[in-house]
């Protein structure tokens, strides 16, 4: 796929005047967002992520474009998957819901340059190490396994990453929040605010999901635009799915399932591609021979949009049959998704 570097540059700053105009918003009238105000701007960012896509379909061709919405599909996924952490977080933080937004917001900007960096290592060593992608591979198919140990066990269980624990032990805290400052004088000291820590928590929080969801969608294209595109849509429309859905996240009980189906297939595919296109010494004397099935686009995208549609729709057919105590029992009890 040929991207000319305009091209690029134009998706940079159409990208960052986006983040910029909904920081400016939400920095001038801190607010919690109605269900139609999240509704409406929920749709735009997913319309404009089908506009793009079809975008592809008709400059770049079928190929690419049926590449950029099996990535998108599989990052906007896992993002759902990401929302009940965020969920937790804001609650163990206590914070205000009208600066919810904000958090959200800091915690999307820097969930982004560090998943462009992450994007730019991974295109490098697929370009340089063909091997690489046994590594993704085995990477996924461990995490597809572990996901499905763990099923639809609470997620109470949230510990701070080792940088949240440092920030903390190292730099002194107001208890209490001022507003979205990241920073206060309290008796002529300079001391961080919690907003700061939630920021942080957020960002990092995210990077760790990062490794999960980078491999993957690598597994599904290897154009880094593509791979960079589908990332800033699905997490363009984080936070008003955070907003919108966080209710019914309780009721996708077969979500963590699903998802570490998907993982396994595309780890699979990921080790399959390996095979099909590197030489091994104990096949055909060593010669490259294409020996291994190759997974065709067209058809890693019908198994998407399967898997999801199917966990979706066991989730709410098990949820609607089960009576609010037994679903209490089942996935712990109900959660303000706007903190406490």
């Amino acid at each position: 796929m040929d991207v000319p570097l305009w091209l690029w540059w134009a998706t940079i700053i159409i990208t960052v005047g986006f983040l910029l105009i909904d920081l400016v918003v939400i920095g001038r009238r801190p607010h919690e967002p109605s269900m139609k105000e999240v509704s409406r701007h929920l749709a735009f960012f997913v319309g404009l992520a089908v506009l793009f896509g079809v975008g592809v379909f008709y400059f770049a061709g079928a190929e690419f474009g049926t590449q950029y919405f099996a990535g998108w599909l599989t990052e906007y996924s896992l993002s759902i998957d990401n929302l009940f952490i965020f969920i937790i977080i804001m609650a163990k933080f206590a914070v205000p819901r009208e600066y919810q937004q904000t958090a959200l917001m800091a915690g999307i900007v820097m969930a982004l340059v560090m998943r462009a960096i992450f994007i730019a290592v991974g295109a490098a060593a697929i370009n340089n190490f063909s091997w690489v992608f046994y590594i993704f591979g085995a990477f996924l198919v461990y995490t597809a396994i572990r996901l499905a140990k763990e099923g639809s066990q609470d997620e109470e269980h949230y510990e701070e990453n080792r940088l949240i624990k440092w920030v903390e032990k190292r730099f002194p805290a107001t208890k209490e929040y001022h507003g979205a400052k990241l920073f206060t004088t309290e008796n002529g000291k300079r001391l961080i605010t919690p907003m700061l820590i939630v920021m942080l928590t957020l960002g990092t929080t995210d990077l760790i999901f990062a490794v999960d969801s980078i491999p993957a969608i690598y597994g599904l294209t290897r154009e880094p635009y593509l791979v960079l595109t589908a990332n800033i849509f699905a997490l363009m429309g984080l936070r008003q799915l955070y907003f919108l859905i966080g209710g019914l996240l309780q009721r996708l009980v077969y979500l963590s399932y699903g998802l570490a189906i998907l993982l396994l297939f595309i780890g699979l595919k990921l080790v399959l591609t390996a095979l099909h296109e590197n030489t091994l010494p104990f096949i055909n004397g060593g010669e490259h021979v294409k020996w291994a099935p190759e997974i065709p686009v067209t058809v890693s995208l019908g198994v998407i949009v399967a898997i999801l549609a199917v966990t979706t729709v066991a989730s709410l057919m098990s949820s609607k049959s089960k009576s609010p105590e037994e679903e209490d029992a089942a996935t712990g009890p109900r959660r303000d998704f706007q903190g406490d």
